[in-house]
């Protein structure tokens, strides 16, 4: 499994329309509010085997209300 953390950014007044949603899809394994740029803040392990990029424009981006997502990777944990 990889994790790996996305922050979201969403149309303006439609954050919590898309925290529902993603919360629905049952992908995440935390999800924050955020501020500064982003609104959201998504964490969430994608199987070994899955391209990372198909894996979330498969399960994510298809949610009305996102605007713009910033995708990192991680590799070890201290």
């Amino acid at each position: 499994m990889n994790c790996v953390f996305v922050q979201i950014r969403c149309k303006p007044g439609t954050a919590y329309d898309v925290a529902d949603a993603i919360a629905l899809r049952e992908i995440h394994s935390e999800l924050y509010s955020t501020s500064g740029e982003y609104d959201l803040l998504l964490k969430l392990y994608i199987p070994g085997d899955a391209d990372v990029g198909k894996y979330i424009n498969d399960h994510l981006l298809d949610i009305d209300g996102i605007v713009r997502t910033l995708t990192t990777l991680t590799f070890k944990a201290f």
